[in-house]
C-alpha cells in the first residue's frame, strides 16, 4: 500500500508541479534528487494511520471472506486473543511513528521547505519571497519595525528598533537606512544608522555612524518566522519556540501548536483506526472485499479531511489547538470501542 500509494502521488505530483518548478530556473531532474525523497518521507508519515487503516481492512476482509476468522474462533480462541496481533503491530507502528514525528520528520522537513515554496502558486509562493512590513515584538520590552523586508535576501529597507523600561517609556532607539543578515557573525549589519538613548531626566544622546552590528538573539527565521518553520523544528526546539512566540506576545501561534499536537495526535490514531478497521472488516459480509474497503476509504477521507477543516478551526481561535487536533481521536475512539466490543461479544 505504501510503495503503491508513493509512486502514483509521485508521478502526479511531479506533473502537475513541472511548469511551476521550470518557471522558477530548476530542472525536475534537480527537484526529484533533491525535494521529493523528503517530501515523501512527510507524505508518507503524514498518512501512515490511513494506510494502515486501509491495508488492515484489506487483509482482514479477505481472512473473513475465506472463513479463516471463522475457523480460528470455532477453534476455541476468543476474538480478544484473535485481535492481540493487531495490537502488538499497532503499538508497534504508533510508538515508529512517535519517535519519527518528533525527531526525524523535522530534518527532512528541513531539506523539503527549502524548495517547497517553489512548487507554490505565484500568489502562495509571494508569501514566503516578496518584501513586506515587519512589525515584532522581540521581548515584553523591545520591538522592531521593518518598512521593507526580503525574507530570501534577509534584507529589509527602514529599520527600526526601541527599548522601554518596565514603566513603557522610551529608553533606547535605533534606526538605520538598510539592514542585512551577516550569517557568519550571527548578527544584523545596520548601515547609515541613528542612535538615541534617553536619559531619567529625559535628555537624549544622539549618535550617528555608518556601519554597525546588532544582534537580536536569534537568526532571521526565527525573529520573523513563517508558517513553515514549525515543520522544521524537533519537538524541543518547537516547545521552545512556542514559549518564546508567547514571551514575545505573538498571538499568531496557534499554527506552531497545531503542528506540536499533531505529532502526537497522529501515531496515536493509527490504535484507533487498526481496531476500527479490523471491527468493521472481521465478518464476511455481502459485496465481500468491495464493500469493505469502499467504507473504508470513504472514513479515511472524513479523518483526513476533518484534521484539514480543524487546523483552519483552531487558527481562527474558535477551538485551541490541543482540543483541535486531539477531536478526530475523540470522536473516532468510542465509536472503535464500540464496534470492537459488540463483534468481540457475537
Amino acid at each position: 500500500m505504501l510503495a503503491l500509494l508513493s509512486i502514483i502521488v509521485l508521478v502526479i505530483d511531479v506533473q502537475a508541479k513541472i511548469p511551476r518548478i521550470e518557471s522558477n530556473g530548476f530542472t525536475t531532474s534537480y527537484f526529484l534528487i533533491h525535494f521529493y525523497p523528503y517530501w515523501l518521507i512527510y507524505l508518507v508519515i503524514t498518512f501512515m494511520s490511513i494506510l494502515v487503516f486501509i491495508s488492515v481492512i484489506f487483509f482482514t476482509s479477505r481472512m473473513a471472506n475465506n472463513t479463516e476468522i471463522v475457523a480460528i474462533i470455532s477453534s476455541g480462541a476468543s476474538f480478544h486473543r484473535f485481535a492481540k496481533p493487531y495490537l502488538i503491530a499497532a503499538l508497534l507502528l504508533a510508538f515508529s511513528a512517535l519517535a519519527i514525528n518528533h525527531f526525524i520528520l523535522p530534518w527532512a522537513n528541513i531539506k523539503k521547505n527549502k524548495l517547497i515554496i517553489y512548487t507554490y502558486s505565484a500568489a502562495n509562493r509571494s508569501k514566503f519571497t516578496d518584501s513586506r512590513q515587519i512589525s515584532t515584538q522581540l521581548s515584553p520590552t523591545e520591538y522592531v519595525f521593518i518598512n521593507s523586508y526580503n525574507p530570501k535576501e534577509k534584507r529589509g529597507f527602514s529599520y527600526l528598533y526601541q527599548k522601554f523600561d518596565k514603566n513603557r517609556r522610551l529608553i533606547y532607539q535605533l534606526t538605520s537606512s538598510d539592514m542585512v543578515w551577516e550569517e557568519k557573525k550571527k548578527s544584523f549589519m545596520l548601515t547609515n544608522y541613528y542612535e538615541k538613548w534617553v536619559n531619567k531626566d529625559d535628555t537624549e544622546k544622539l549618535v550617528k555612524g555608518d556601519t554597525k552590528y546588532q544582534k537580536l538573539g536569534a537568526s532571521p527565521e526565527e525573529i520573523f518566522p513563517d508558517e513553515l518553520v514549525g515543520e522544521n523544528k524537533t519537538t524541543p526546539e518547537l516547545i521552545k519556540f512556542i514559549n518564546n512566540e508567547r514571551r514575545k506576545g505573538n498571538a499568531n501561534v496557534a499554527a506552531y501548536q497545531n503542528e506540536l499536537h499533531l505529532r502526537t495526535a497522529m501515531p496515536f490514531s493509527i490504535i484507533i483506526l487498526t481496531f476500527l478497521a479490523l471491527s468493521l472488516s472481521s465478518q464476511k459480509k455481502r459485496g465481500g472485499l468491495g464493500a469493505n474497503l469502499a467504507i473504508g476509504i470513504a472514513l479515511a477521507f472524513v479523518f483526513v479531511f476533518s484534521f484539514e477543516v480543524l487546523k483552519l478551526v483552531s487558527s481562527s481561535q474558535t477551538l485551541s489547538p490541543l482540543v483541535a487536533m486531539w477531536l478526530p481521536n475523540i470522536v473516532f475512539a468510542p465509536i472503535a470501542f464500540y464496534l470492537y466490543w459488540k463483534r468481540a461479544n457475537q
